[in-house]
């Protein structure tokens, strides 16, 4: 049964993600975030370029901070046409593209430019190219940085001190997967509601990177912070298949532009908010924690064994044997 919520979408954007008026294309893009989140200013940068490109004959209309529901109905609403782009984390794209999971195997890239190296790679345009199967298109990945641990009462200095934590995970297998095998308990519950379930002890941290952390304020119940950098889920940047093969390919290669374009400011935002969120929720009393890595890595190693003879596991191989400068 279709939710209310995507019912009211549709009626909302005239049950169609792109619109012409005196023959101008109007595309709609939803995303969950604030407006001052990095991702909703490389939209706007998005925009812009776009207008250029096209000389003002296309445009985008940007719908922030939920307006149109959460990641999944905003997903739902690509693939039948009735929203044109939205950004969703490679985690929340997993039931809809199974291949998607390799991006939440923990540890999986040395750093962070190597993990833009293998995403600009022929792996990370394969993945990509697996959200057609899912009547989406993928037109690239926006940072989103490298999730760590936070907790409200206990420190977690290594996977030892996870044992009797409810950690808020995202509605992701994968991510259960990995907190149950260091010994957490993994409790999906979702962004929106996580505020309280941290503020009333339904759970007793959760696990995201340092922007999101800030911007939510989870701070102010949360006493430490453990930046052991277990995973790095990056965003992804999906169309409507329906919306995208509407266009004139001449109109495709105008937004492919634009959403390049958006990367690369996206990636340059994200990076001094990351600085600042640190900054910030220091100033405001949070104990940082940099932990020896290698005891959460080796507490995994069921979670790589799990993949061995999988495709994932494929390409697991295939990413850590990318050399330097390969493409």
């Amino acid at each position: 049964m279709i939710k209310i919520r995507l019912v009211l979408a549709c009626l909302l954007i005239g049950l169609s993600g792109c619109s012409k008026k005196d023959d101008t294309v109007t595309l709609r893009i939803g995303h969950s975030l604030d407006v001052e989140h990095s991702v909703h200013k490389a939209m706007e940068h998005m925009a812009k370029q776009l207008a250029i490109y096209s000389d003002n004959s296309m445009q985008i209309k940007i719908y922030p901070s939920a307006q149109l529901g959460g990641e999944r109905e905003m997903i739902e609403l690509l693939q039948i046409g009735s929203l044109a782009m939205t950004k969703v984390s490679a985690a929340a794209i997993e039931g809809f593209v199974p291949e998607m999971k390799l991006y939440g195997v923990p540890y999986l890239f040395r750093d962070n430019d190597h993990r833009w190296q293998v995403l600009e790679s022929d792996i990370g345009k394969e993945i990509l190219s697996y959200t057609e199967n899912a009547h989406l298109i993928g037109m690239g990945y926006y940072d989103a940085g490298s999730r760590s641990f936070y907790t409200t009462e206990k420190k977690v200095n290594s996977p030892d001190d996870l044992p009797g934590l409810k950690i808020r995970v995202m509605q992701s297998p994968s991510a259960v997967k990995m907190v149950n095998t260091m010994g957490g308990s993994a409790t999906p519950i979702s962004f929106g509601e996580l505020y309280a379930a941290l503020q009333q002890g339904v759970v007793d941290g959760a696990e995201n990177n340092p922007p999101s952390f800030y911007l939510s304020r989870h701070y102010e119940i949360s006493k430490y912070y453990v930046l052991d950098e277990h995973t790095s889920v990056p965003d992804v940047v999906i169309a409507s298949k329906h919306v995208f093969d509407n266009l004139t390919p001449q109109q495709q290669e105008w937004l492919q532009m634009a959403v390049e374009d958006s990367i690369q400011l996206q990636k340059k935002l994200w990076k001094e908010l990351e600085e600042r969120s640190l900054r910030e929720v220091k100033a405001h009393g949070v104990e940082v924690i940099y932990p020896d890595k290698q005891p959460f890595v080796d507490s995994l190693k069921p979670v790589y064994e799990a993949y061995e003879g999988t495709q994932i596991g494929e390409y697991i191989k295939r990413i850590r044997d990318l050399d330097e400068g390969e493409k």
